[in-house]
């Protein structure tokens, strides 16, 4: 909207159509889509452009020097008549056209004239700290029945200083990329045989997914969550139920038609555990009933929407249900976000903070045509967050189709923003499953609410922010491979087996290395693998029954004994230090 467009967003504007008016000079049978700045900097897209990686210096080229002939970004508002005469040789420009009611504006500078309601910057020459990023194909309009065009994306700062920068901090993005990690320390691996988006877990990976769930598992126990476990797909008749079918069935995988019906994969968990509320009555000395599961899901993404472990088609979700009184909603959520926050500190993340996703009453197809209910609970969600004096946003239209969410917007290492938890507010489910409990007189209520929450999202998505914050480098008690024993010479292996064996007796992970290398390139691969603490084991130490030990950032101490190792070990490990 006009109120938002700032300076920044004028100047990725007026960079994306610089880039569009060389796009035609060099290509001139190309067509011209959408530009509009993004976050991340700008893209155009482009319909006839068949053109590689190597292509971008060629257009950046030509965009420096158009840029350099100071030409002016003038505007022009004309009738749609004239427009129409104007765009005759556009397709997707004159379907845009259609679309518009009011003023029709033009923006034009040197040559190249362009449908467009501004803002620009005031000409060519101001547009000068750019580089172009990627290509990349996007369906026109964003619908995988249209035509796959070509986008081009790019970046713009005011200052060459911002610009470089934004390109140290991406080249520190691919050190710190999660497939490139996941692939040197073993963690994970795709096949084409299994399906794009269905990640296969190592033995080290898995290792950490394990670590992560029994730590959830443990804190919800004590914050008096229950546990249970449900299959992985259901019959129609239950997301027809819940509703989910006709709001989410564009994300499910097609039915499956078996000879008892006609069954779906597990798109979501809630349906399941409403049906677990529901198997015997309940009474108000139940409330609030916390239900826990790290279930299984799986969303029918479009292939080239996936990415690593970021966006996946099976997600092992840190799932729960929360089943209360309306007088238990404020308490229960208070409770949500501090276990959030208690999560967020020990993990180490800082930079986040909260949006309440609210329902776009004009979207009558989203969302259940119920204005009391949105009005209730959105002022409940929207009441706590300033009595806990949380800095939080509104976003009209992000909220489920069944209730308001609060969102926890989570900035990571590398300066992306991204949805880390959620908590969702749920007033439909109880007409929908009937959810009632008994009150004290013995009197039925049906006025159960659901919260639903996922605090650390699922495990892909969570362990893929989780190796970009640390680069890799675990804290000991998520750590795949806490120790490994080095042999300095061959006379060293059997005091080093028995350090191995009362390590691995200890209960720690560990790896012994007595490979006939030098101790500098065990030492290297070690470090390479991100292992927490080599033990080296030298003549020095056979002889004095003591350990060396060096730290992957590579402090060493001499003459430790195994028993102060171990406590040292045991100590991180139960605090869970960083």
């Amino acid at each position: 909207m006009k109120k938002e467009m700032t300076k920044d967003y004028a100047l990725k504007h007026s960079t994306s159509h610089l880039m569009a008016s060389a796009v035609k000079e060099l290509f001139p049978k190309v067509k011209v889509a959408i530009g509009p700045p993004i976050d991340e900097g700008f893209y155009y897209d482009f319909d006839n452009l068949d053109i590689s990686d190597e292509d971008l210096k060629k257009i950046e080229k030509k965009m420096r020097q158009i840029a350099e002939k100071n030409l002016e970004f003038s505007v022009k508002e004309i009738s749609k008549a004239e427009a129409k005469q104007l765009l005759k040789s556009e397709p997707y420009k004159l379907e845009l056209l259609k679309d518009i009611e009011g003023k029709i504006t033009f923006y034009s500078h040197g040559n190249f004239t362009d449908l467009c309601e501004g803002p620009h910057v005031k000409s060519t020459k101001e547009v000068r700290h750019f580089k172009l990023m990627s290509i990349a194909g996007a369906y026109w309009r964003g619908n995988s029945k249209n035509k796959m065009l070509t986008r081009i994306y790019g970046i713009v700062f005011n200052t060459e200083k911002e610009l470089k920068e934004h390109l140290q901090l991406l080249e520190e993005a691919k050190k710190r990329d999660h497939k490139k990690i996941g692939k040197e320390m073993k963690l994970f691996t795709f096949s084409n045989l299994v399906g794009k988006g269905l990640p296969l877990w190592l033995p080290k990976g898995e290792i950490i997914k394990r670590e992560i769930e029994n730590f959830a598992i443990e804190t919800e126990k004590k914050a008096g969550y229950v546990r249970v476990s449900t299959p992985h797909l259901a019959k129609k008749e239950l997301y027809l139920q819940s509703g989910h079918l006709p709001y989410f069935k564009e994300d499910m995988y097609p039915p499956m038609k078996m000879d008892d019906g006609t069954y779906y994969l597990k798109g979501m968990n809630c349906p399941h555990h409403h049906l677990i509320y529901n198997h015997e009555p309940r009474s108000y000395k139940e409330l609030p009933l916390r239900i826990a599961e790290y279930g299984t899901c799986y969303r029918n993404e479009l292939s080239g929407a996936l990415a690593g472990l970021l966006r996946v088609r099976m997600l092992s979700m840190n799932d729960a249900h929360i089943y209360c009184t309306k007088a238990q909603i404020e308490d229960e959520i208070k409770g949500v976000l501090e276990l959030i926050k208690f999560y967020f500190d020990t993990f180490g993340f800082k930079d986040h903070y909260f949006r309440l996703s609210l329902w776009d009453p004009k979207n009558k197809e989203k969302y259940i045509d119920e204005p009391k209910n949105w009005e209730h609970t959105q002022d409940i969600l929207r009441k706590l967050l300033k009595k806990l004096k949380l800095n939080f946003v509104e976003a009209e239209g992000e909220a489920a189709f069944y209730g308001p969410k609060i969102d926890v917007q989570f900035k990571t290492v590398l300066g992306r923003e991204e949805t880390m938890s959620t908590i969702q507010l749920d007033f439909a489910a109880k007409t929908k499953f009937d959810l009632k409990y008994t009150e004290k007189e013995n009197k039925e209520n049906s006025d159960v609410f659901v919260i639903h929450r996922a605090p650390l999202s699922v495990h892909e998505r969570f362990i893929a922010f989780l190796i970009e914050h640390y680069a890799g480098k675990f804290p000991l008690w998520l750590s795949p491979e806490q120790v490994r024993v080095l042999t300095v010479t061959d006379r060293s292996n059997n005091y080093a087996k028995e350090i191995y064996e009362k390590l691995k007796e200890a209960g720690f992970r560990v790896d012994l290395d007595t490979k006939s290398h030098s101790i500098s390139k065990k030492v290297r691969e070690a470090q390479v693998a991100k292992v927490n603490y080599m033990v080296t084991i030298g003549d020095k130490e056979v002889d004095k029954k003591s350990l060396a030990i060096r730290t992957r950032d590579g402090k060493v101490k001499f003459d430790v004994k195994l028993n102060d190792f171990i406590k040292d070990l045991n100590k991180e490990i139960e605090t869970k230090s960083r």
